[in-house]
This record gives C-alpha cells, structure tokens and sequence, in this order.
C-alpha cells in the first residue's frame, strides 16, 4: 500500500503534459527524490510493510519527525502542524489538545524510524536499497540516476551550461597549479602578504579534508581556499614577557607544521591582534621552522627579544570560483587597531552593539557619553567589528561581543573595519542592538536574545575507542614507598585536575629540596600521579588531589604510584621554562600524546551546517601500511565554517569517533566518506590537550 502510493505519486509528473505555468511544481525534491509540495512530508520506497505501531495516522505513511501528544499517540510533525492549525484536538481520540505540549518522539523510536530500508526512487539507474536516513546522501553523492537528472534539469534551465562547463573543465586542466598550502612552506613564505590559494580537490598526501568536499552541488559555491603568508612584527616592552599563545605540531608530530592553537586573553600576541588560532608558523626571527621539531619550536619562540619577526600562513575562508576573494576588505576601508583599559574587570566599556540584515557580523551603533570608548576617542559609530581580544567576529554576534568583553581582564583589543564616509543611518536596518558592557541589552528596554553556550559532558575513554601509542611513545607505571618523619613533607607541587578546561590528570609541576620526594629521586616533574595509599587521584578536581596528598603526607608510610611518560628522541636542546616557579610550569603538548588512552578524558561536539557547507576542517593521520595505526588529528579550521563558529574544536584535537563509531585503526578512506555523508549534523568524540605555552 505504502509503496504504491510512493511510486504513484512519483508517477504522476510523468503522466502529465507539462505545464508551462508552474515548470517548479514538478521538480524532485532533493532530499528523498520524489514529487511532494515543499510542505508535506518527504515520500520513500520502502522495501517491507512498515509495522503499524511505526505509521502516523494522519498521512498514513511511516512517521517522519515523530511528536508523542500528552494523550499517547504519535503523528509525523508537520502533519500535526498542519492538523492543529484548524482543529485543538487530538485525530485519534478527540481530546482536548495543544501543538506546544507535544514533544519529540524518544530517541529510540527516532533510530528505528531512520533505520527502515528504503529503495532509491531512480530504480531505472540505481538498484540501491538503503536506510532511510542514508538516502540524502546517497543522492547527492553516489546516485547514477539523480546525478543524470540533475543534469537535464541544469540543461533546461540553462542550455548553453554544458558549453560553458566544457570551456571551464579545460581550463582548470590547463591551468598550472598553485603551491600547496599544508606542507608549510608555499613558495611565496618569504613575502609580507602573498594570497596563495589552495584547491580542495587536490590535497596533500596524507591531508584529507572533509571541510573540502569536492562534491557537484558544493563546487560552484565553495570552491577554493584562500590563505595568505604574511610577515607580522611583535613588538614587546620585556624582551622576556610571554608572548601567550598555544602551540601544537612540530615534524616529529603527525601535524608536521607547527600551529597557533588558542590565543590568551590580555597578551601581547591578542593586543597585536594579528595572529589567530590556526596559523601556520613558518619562520621565527629568519629561522625556517617549517622542518623543526615541537621542542626546536618552543625554544625559538621563548627565546627573548624586542621585537619579534614571524612569517605565518594564515587561511582566510572559502571563495566561490566566479566571486572575488573578500568583497569586505575594499581599497577605500581602513582597518583600525584600538585598546581600552578597564580599571577593574566590571567596568563597562560604553558601546552599543548592532547587526544588521543586509551584513553578516557586528557593527557600533553608538559610543555612551562618558563611558570608556567615548573617552578613548577611537572608536566611532558604524566601525565593524573584526575581533576583540584576537576573536574572529566577523561572522560573530553582539553576546559573543558581549561574552568576550566581560571575561577580560584589563585591556580589551579591538580590530575594526572602518569606511570613511558611510553614516549609520545610511547602512543600519536591525534595530536590535546589545550593549557591549554587559550580555544584557539596550533597545527599547527589550532584551537581546542570549546565544546558548554549547553543553559539554566530558567523560573517560571507552574501552572499545582504546588506541595504540604514537610510534616513539613509551608510559611506564612505577610505585614508590616512602618512610618519613610524620611532619615531614612530601616536597612536590602539582597541576591539573579534572575540573580544569582540558580534564588534565594531576601532573608533578616541582620537585623541591626540602621534601621526601626529593631525596628519594625516583619521583620526577611532568610525572602522572596515579594514587597515593591506593586512594586514585586520576578522576579528582585539582583541589581533592591536594587534599587527598596532604591528608596522606601525615602518615609514616607513604605508597605513590605515578606514570612516567617518554617522548621519542628527547631533546637535550634547553627548553627555558616561561616562569620556573613550579605552579607555573606545564608539560608541553608532546608529552599528553603518550599518555594511555584509559586516563583520556573526551567530550562530544555536535556540528550541525547547511547542505551547501563545508564542516570547515582538515585531518592528519589514519591507518597507512608503511606506518601503521595512527590517531586523526584536527590539523586546520577554516574561518567562517561551522567548525569555526561552534568554537570548540582546536587545532591538535584527536578524533576517537564519529557518531559513536570508533575512529581507531581506520584508514583516510575509511573516515572521510563518514563525515562527507553527515550531511547536516555530526557528532565528533575528541580528546584535547592544551598546546605548549610560549
């Protein structure tokens, strides 16, 4: 029954005489390749009769999007949405009903539904048979038959396209290829700002790129990566203050380059505001870094001077093949560099932030008489702003603005795009504003929405996501006991904890003099401290650790079981500590690479994008014969993609799993097809470690 109404319904457009009026009327959808309003529900070809407990009894059809009433039934959801705008009950049994107390269906009932076999609709062509939730993307990806429809349907629209397609394919065939990107060296990395431009379609071995999916109906809208190599200047007051940026990577890493992965706030590489998580560090005062190790990397940039010269590749998003790279940044604009400095970390700055409909991004709608901003002088009214503290906000939202602003410390950097001449009242069309001292805000007394920070439940790896050490890495558990005088110290400082931002276990920050530990030896910095009188310390906060060890330094016995971790090739190259103080001292990110896989802590970040977008990151790594298994690593995010705005997922982030498959021991090939196919939502299981200091 449900088959021939799905088939008769495909039909029927066949039967007809086309109707010159309504040519759109009679396309397919491109989401389940049938005939069907853009209202009403999507139509399949289901391979067996579907139970009736798993049919909507509005449309008779098995249940898409499925919402439970308070009265026990079930209907697809846009057939409940369009019953409820006429009718206030339930079509089953006639009670009293409203549309806001319907909820969605468990996520039970939802897997069954998505996991019913269909056929694809091109039976012509395609003799596929599929779950339902995967026929979207064996559409747009692998379908014969839809991919010879679209092409007539192209043909018709426009019937000189496959001239001019023809044209355009010999060209790029022609055309010479532009040096790669990711090696991280281009031939351009000895000019202050070369664009050099990157085609998704022709990756560095062992880069894949599932931002880059080269797929038909992506190409003509997003089509090459654009990324600049650029000569940055740092100057520094104290030769020897930090600059306050992460690193990860190095030759001796699967990353090969060495990348910026987060920006602290308040530093002196935010106040420049020219460096951004994701760059690609090239040269260090005229030192090629490109073929360094992560240790040779770290001891270049902790080395003090003045001013500090870096060459740095840095992408600046996607273009399309016919429009220019950025249509922002003009001849005639001028990018404005300015610092305001809050007396305390309360001070509202005096701004009142805009968007607009006609522009991504945020604007200044106006400086408070009085307020810090007015006084600076500075800034101005419709200034766009491009970051603030090194945050990309040209995408951004006036709570992100807002967010950013009240977690600073003292100085707050902005980077804005000016264009002389332009008024406010000229360009502004959104009068919802927010005022940027606080994530409340001020347009007519009505709140702004707030933008909800994205949950994060960390948990222990799992034992089916277990992983082998990188090739090099070695952990060795070792138990110290110790006799000791009942006031004496064990002597030892320690970091992390598993309520600290990244889920550290608790590491040996120092070991000092006067203690037990000391004297003993064996107990050495960066060492994992496992458990002291068999009380485990791997699942405490940093707190509960310190109060765990002094509780236990008391007795006259003491047992410390703790993991050694070696690094391949340690260098003896001297790495200067930024502060050798003990509390601030922290492994550097090589060494959380050797740590077991049972002592991870992950979390699960869901991204979610349109059809036409790229999920904005490329992966090293993966299964290869002459190297064996190796984990996948984050080791670029495209600014402006999904990845980018979600904000959770850095550079050196290791991906367990995609929507819970394990992603261990699988090849590039293996993986990339997954996350291609995750047309609109993937939830990706990682691990992060925070990038060394310098």
């Amino acid at each position: 029954m449900q088959m021939h109404q799905t088939l008769e319904a495909m039909a029927k457009p066949a039967e007809e005489e086309p109707a010159p009026t309504a040519p759109k009327a009679r396309e397919l959808c491109h989401e389940c390749g049938q005939v069907h309003l853009l209202p009403d529900n999507h139509l399949y070809n289901f391979q067996d009769e579907v139970d009736d407990d798993l049919t909507c009894h509005i449309c008779l059809q098995p249940l898409l999007q499925p919402m439970d009433t308070p009265c026990g039934h079930t209907y697809c959801f846009k057939c409940l949405e369009n019953f409820m705008q006429e009718y206030s009950f339930c079509p089953m049994d006639r009670k009293k009903l409203s549309f806001q107390h319907c909820r969605r269906s468990s996520l039970l009932v939802r897997n069954l539904l998505d996991k019913l076999m269909v056929l694809c609709p091109f039976q012509d062509d395609c003799k596929e048979t599929m779950q339902r939730c995967e026929l979207e993307a064996h559409l747009q990806n692998r379908c014969p038959g839809f991919k010879k429809y679209r092409a007539q349907l192209e043909r018709k629209k426009n019937p000189r396209c496959r001239l001019k397609g023809d044209s355009l394919s010999r060209l790029e065939a022609n055309a010479p290829k532009e040096p790669e990107i990711s090696n991280g060296v281009s031939a351009a990395a000895t000019g202050s700002t070369v664009a050099a431009v990157g085609s998704p379609e022709t990756p560095d071995p062992g880069l894949v790129n599932p931002a880059f999916d080269g797929s038909e109906e992506d190409l003509p809208q997003r089509a090459s990566l654009i990324a600049e190599t650029n000569a940055i200047e740092i100057l520094r007051e104290d030769p020897e203050e930090e600059l306050g940026m992460r690193i990860v990577g190095g030759k001796d890493t699967p990353l090969g380059n060495v990348v910026v992965q987060e920006v602290l706030p308040d530093s002196v590489v935010a106040a420049d505001g020219k460096i951004a998580p994701g760059d690609h560090i090239l040269e260090v005062n005229g030192v090629n870094i490109s073929s360094v190790t992560h240790c040779q990397a770290v001891s270049l940039l902790r080395q003090p001077c003045a001013v500090l010269h870096l060459i740095v590749l840095q992408e600046k998003g996607f273009i399309s093949r016919t429009g220019p790279p950025d249509s922002n940044l003009t001849a005639n604009q001028e990018v404005i560099h300015v610092t305001l400095i809050k007396r305390d970390r309360s001070e509202p700055l005096g701004i009142k932030l805009i968007r607009k409909t006609d522009e991504p991004g945020i604007f200044i709608l106006d400086l408070l008489d009085g307020g810090l901003a007015a006084k600076n002088g500075k800034l101005r009214q419709n200034d766009k702003v491009l970051s603030i503290n090194g945050q990309d906000l040209r995408q951004g939202t006036p709570e992100a603005a807002a967010q950013i602003i009240q977690i600073s410390e003292a100085r707050v950097n902005f980077v804005v795009l000016r264009r002389p001449g332009v008024q406010l009242t000229d360009v502004m069309e959104d009068s919802s504003a927010s005022n940027a001292s606080s994530s409340s805000s001020s347009n007519g007394g009505s709140p702004v929405p707030h933008r909800r920070k994205p949950h994060q439940r960390h948990f222990r790896r799992k034992s089916s996501y277990q992983k082998v050490l990188l090739q090099g890495y070695t952990n060795q558990e070792k138990t110290v006991t110790i006799k000791k005088e009942p006031k004496e110290s064990l002597g030892i400082t320690i970091g992390g904890g598993r309520e600290a931002k990244n889920k550290l276990p608790v590491y040996v920050t120092s070991v000092q003099p006067v203690g037990c530990l000391f004297r003993d030896g064996r107990i050495k910095k960066g060492d994992i401290l496992l458990s002291i009188n068999h009380v485990d310390l791997t699942h405490l906060s940093y707190n509960e650790a310190v109060s765990a060890l002094k509780s236990n330094a008391a007795l006259p016995l003491v047992t410390l079981k703790a993991l050694e971790i070696g690094v391949p090739e340690k260098e003896t190259l001297d790495v200067p500590d930024n502060k050798e103080n003990g509390f601030s001292w922290a492994p550097l990110w090589t060494m959380w690479l050797g740590l077991p896989s049972h002592l991870h802590c992950c979390q699960d970040i869901v991204l979610r994008k349109s059809n036409s977008e790229s999920w904005g990151f490329s992966i090293v790594g993966g299964f290869e014969e002459s190297k064996g298994s190796n984990p996948f690593f984050i080791k670029t995010i495209v600014p402006g993609t999904p990845a980018f705005w979600d904000r959770r997922l850095k550079c050196g982030d290791e991906i367990v799993a995609v929507n819970g498959v394990s992603a261990v021991g699988m090849s590039n090939g293996e993986l990339i097809p997954m996350l291609k196919e995750q047309r609109n939502k993937v939830a990706l299981t990682v691990v992060s470690w925070p990038g060394t200091l310098v």
